[in-house]
């Protein structure tokens, strides 16, 4: 099965820096107006700007789950440029989990097992 989660943002070029510090790089590709990031083997992120996905801006949720030092790394570069986001959580089951909001509200959140975990 592929997946594609398309990020509806409202101003493009600035989602495009912001999201290029959330995945650490520029677009894997760009289809039209589309711009793709890879987040797994059959699995991408879209940035989507058109007019048509107007009434959809800020609306989007996805999670990522990540490896603990992915989750640490994130966060690293997220501060560095400057990036905010909710207060990290951990779970009683040892997941940590934090929120971080693109500029239109749409959320990204990373969930990491605790290590020693499958």
């Amino acid at each position: 099965m592929d997946l594609h989660s398309v990020m509806c943002v409202s101003d493009l070029p600035r989602s495009l820096e912001w999201y290029e510090v959330f995945f650490g790089r520029e677009a894997d590709e760009v289809i039209g107006e589309e711009h793709l990031w890879q987040v797994g083997e059959n699995a991408y992120v879209v940035l989507d700007a058109r007019d048509v996905r107007s009434s959809r801006v800020g609306g989007s949720m996805i999670t990522f789950g990540v490896a603990l030092n992915e989750f640490d790394e994130a966060l690293a570069r997220l501060a560095d440029f400057g990036v905010g986001h909710e207060p990290v959580e951990t779970y009683s089951n040892g997941v940590r989990h934090v929120e971080v909001l693109d500029p239109d509200g749409n959320s990204l959140s990373l969930a990491a097992l605790p290590l020693g975990s499958s």
